[in-house]
């Protein structure tokens, strides 16, 4: 059994992926995973400079193609009880309707 869900890829390297959320919250809701298992914000090692590294240029890349530096965005990601799921997760949102 599988529980992969089919996405489309905004983008993919060695160390992560992005993609639109499943079931969004905002207009434009997208997840950026690494790949590599990673519990919490809490448990960063020093070793995982690299996959930051690539997340902030992931946003960066995704904050131009969506052009959200003029419509405002967020990037958060939940800790303790607000965790859902036990491993590390981005949130990029955008609560504009644009992108209804």
């Amino acid at each position: 059994m599988s529980f992969a869900i089919p996405v489309n890829r905004l983008r993919e390297t060695d160390l992560l992926l992005a993609f639109h959320h499943p079931k969004p919250s905002y207009p434009l809701h997208i997840l950026i995973v690494p790949k590599r298992p990673i519990c919490s914000m809490m448990t960063l090692q020093p070793s995982d400079a690299d996959f930051l590294v690539d997340l902030m240029a992931a946003v960066q890349s995704l904050v131009q193609e969506f052009n959200l530096d003029d419509t405002g965005y967020s990037l958060i990601t939940n800790g303790g009880d607000y965790q859902d799921v036990p491993q590390l997760h981005y949130h990029l949102y955008s609560f504009d309707e644009k992108f209804k």
